[in-house]
């Protein structure tokens, strides 16, 4: 990958839906109340379309999916696939691999595969999606093999567009999205780079804590239009955070020109855009 010739790394992009299997029932059903939440598209994109997108709009992205089979019923988009379409697309794309923690030293088989054989690049967990807690030792087999390996793992924190307005919330608990939760785990896995996702309202100063606190803890600014940000939020990525935010859009239910549209409106100063736009996530993800 050619850092010059990218204007951003996006470290947040879901691959929804496969390009040979049909979209499962169960995620489709998640999919029309979250399209409804955020009020984005309905049709979810395939790889290939991410891809182009990303390549017309010279802004490289972190590609997964989120295996939630445990949690939700539903059957995930295989790593391999997502693996595979990455890497095919390396000026570009970075794979990430998604593992439920309740598949524990299994799970841990397939995240060895996926580094050594594959080229993941690193992880994502979504503690509400997956109904488990970050930090329960059923998921550190797959823990430890992502410190070995001195890889990231992205932790969803904070509210979940996923189930909202659904009835119970579509049975998930949004508990297991506090940031506090995830601190054992950077304490556990000190090699392991741990980025917590979202601004994590209703929690944001606890992230913004464990970030100032553990030199292996970043932030993703994804989910959220920026111009709904906490004040606090642009305040430390302003100033003790900068080296700690990163970009990130949540796509396919917030495009990234939106994204970067309204992050140059709401008081980001100027000489931390760079850093927080390609040159943060250059360094978190061995690219710089």
């Amino acid at each position: 990958m050619d850092l010059d010739k990218i204007r951003a790394i996006d470290v947040h992009v879901h691959a929804e839906v496969s390009c040979h299997d049909p979209e499962d029932p169960v995620m489709g059903a998640f999919f029309d109340a979250a399209s409804a939440y955020f009020k984005a598209p309905r049709e979810r994109p395939k790889m290939p379309e991410i891809i182009e997108l990303y390549r017309e709009s010279r802004i490289a992205f972190c590609m997964f999916t989120v295996d939630c089979e445990s949690g939700m019923g539903a059957k995930r988009v295989s790593n391999y696939e997502v693996a595979e379409l990455a890497n095919k697309n390396d000026d570009i794309c970075i794979p990430f691999a998604s593992i439920d923690p309740h598949k524990g030293k299994y799970g841990a088989r397939e995240a060895l595969d996926l580094i050594e054989n594959h080229g993941v690049k690193g992880f994502k967990f979504h503690g509400i999606a997956q109904n488990a807690h970050p930090a329960d030792r059923m998921a550190y087999p797959i823990y430890e093999v992502i410190n070995a390996f001195k890889l990231p793992a992205i932790f969803h924190t904070g509210h979940s567009g996923m189930g909202t307005g659904m009835r119970g919330g579509g049975g998930l608990r949004l508990k297991y999205g506090e940031p506090m939760l995830v601190d054992d785990v950077a304490v556990d896995f000190p090699d392991m780079t741990i980025i917590l996702a979202h601004p994590s309202w209703p929690w944001v100063d606890q992230s913004l804590s464990m970030a100032l606190h553990k030199d292996n803890v970043f932030i993703d600014l994804s989910g959220w239009s920026p111009k709904y940000f906490p004040e606090q939020v642009i305040r430390y990525a302003n100033t003790q955070l900068r080296h700690k935010m990163l970009f990130g859009s949540d796509f396919p239910l917030i495009h990234p020109d939106k994204w970067i549209a309204h992050a140059q409106e709401v008081g980001f100063r100027e000489e931390v855009m760079p850093s927080i736009m390609k040159g943060n996530a250059a360094k978190v993800l061995g690219l710089a």
